[in-house]
């Protein structure tokens, strides 16, 4: 009981931490709170610090983060396990449950704050190039499972988790590691590598790339309808790591409240997971996240709940106990394995392959050269960066596009790559 407590105020609380780091200094302010949570959990995994449990044990969970205490107890009599593996089964059945309610409860308070109802209604002059990004990012994953889908094991759960975080973002992709049971090593590995070509791509876009779009696809043209809301535009893009003032007096007994509202739909969802019957398992987990999506988005349309300021910055602090905590299971020496190149060649062809059949579809649609890149940061990224390339597009008026594009990204993002994941399932 002891060391169950301690490890759930551990996960919980140590984030801080890193929070504290962005904050004070400007390395790990542009690192990021996330990056920060993965690597402190790596260096947790790869120590030694947890017990992995012997030989046995591990080959018996067949892939599953923990097993029931008869079964350890059976392969303990049959001389297949140790005494020993009681600690590692332990602690992995709390990291496992911290992992899973942190994000469960995490999914509605991200959304809380995205009204989708008004983003839409922005999202006009880009709504094509919103479309073609869609499309472009099923049919670049689709094509790619076919072409690697004999390199490596599940495939299909690959392909549908990188659907879900080219639409919407790493809570998309935290989500359907849930949804799709992908073991927490090769989650991390996925992440990292995303995290790498993300922060090219990023560079990129900032750069050159409004020079080079802009020498092919047509001109912006500026629309005087569009009214930027700067203040809106403000609170939607607020940083993911910035959490200042969310324990002040008038913002927390609001929060406390969203959180109760979290709490209560992860708690559907978790019900509507075991009213799933057992003969369709693999659906259950599906079940209950898309149910929880659904209705944080419909929470979401409600006013009160809208307005409360700071949810999204505390879904995100409970995506950084997620990440800490997943990391914290994972370890850098059995991580990389031979299969690694063709793992990395298949996220490669996701992430440019969609950009690029995107660049090709706008030319053909005729989508000028600013909303095409906003829309692409969008989905390829998040809200938080589509003022950043905005700027170095010296284009105000296309960032309520971007926005719009992130948002129903975010929304998107869960449905998308679980449907697309569990056709492909079918090859």
């Amino acid at each position: 009981m002891l060391l169950a407590l301690a490890l759930i105020i551990f996960y919980f609380t140590f984030p801080l931490l890193f929070i504290w780091m962005c904050r004070k200094w400007s390395f790990f302010r542009k690192l990021g709170a996330i990056v920060l949570a993965y690597g402190f959990g790596l260096i947790l995994g790869t120590a030694g610090i947890f017990p992995k449990g012997s030989d046995g044990y591990r080959t018996a969970l067949q892939g599953e983060a923990v097993m029931s205490t008869e079964l350890l107890d059976q392969l303990i009599e049959e001389g297949k396990a140790f005494p020993s593996d009681i600690a590692a089964n332990k602690i992995a059945g709390i990291q496992d449950k911290v992992y899973t309610v942190s994000l469960l409860v995490a999914f509605p308070l991200l959304l809380f704050s995205l009204n989708l109802k008004r983003w839409l209604k922005y999202a006009k002059k880009g709504f094509v190039s919103i479309v073609l990004a869609l499309v472009a990012g099923l049919v670049m994953v689709t094509a790619g499972f076919f072409i690697w889908k004999d390199a490596f094991p599940d495939t299909w759960k690959l392909a549908g988790m990188f659907e879900g975080i080219y639409t919407g973002g790493t809570p998309n992709f935290a989500a359907l590691k849930l949804i799709l049971d992908v073991d927490a090593e090769r989650f991390v590995v996925l992440n990292t590598y995303d995290m790498i070509v993300g922060a090219f791509l990023v560079l990129f876009f900032v750069t050159v790339a409004p020079s080079i779009f802009r020498a092919f696809l047509p001109k912006f043209k500026e629309d005087n309808g569009v009214v930027v809301d700067d203040e809106l535009v403000r609170q939607e893009t607020e940083g993911l790591d910035d959490f200042s003032g969310m324990m002040n007096r008038q913002r927390i007994v609001p929060l406390l409240k969203a959180l109760l509202m979290s709490i209560l739909i992860a708690g559907v969802g978790a019900a509507v997971y075991f009213l799933i019957p057992a003969h369709l398992q693999q659906y259950r987990m599906a079940g209950m996240v898309l149910t929880i999506t659904t209705l944080g988005i419909i929470a979401s349309l409600y006013r009160p709940i809208n307005k409360i300021e700071k949810t999204f910055q505390l879904g995100m602090y409970l995506i950084l106990v997620f990440s800490l905590t997943v990391a914290s299971m994972s370890d850098l020496r059995t991580m990389f394995t031979k299969g690694m190149l063709d793992l990395i060649l298949f996220i490669t062809w996701c992430y440019f392959g969609s950009l690029v059949l995107h660049i090709i579809l706008a030319k053909i649609f005729r989508i000028d050269a600013d909303n095409f890149l906003i829309t692409a940061t969008a989905f390829i990224f998040s809200p938080p960066f589509v003022p950043l390339v905005a700027n170095a597009l010296k284009n105000k008026d296309v960032i309520v596009t971007g926005i719009a594009g992130g948002v129903i990204g975010y929304t998107l993002g869960n449905y998308f790559g679980t449907t697309l994941a569990f056709f492909l399932q079918r090859f």
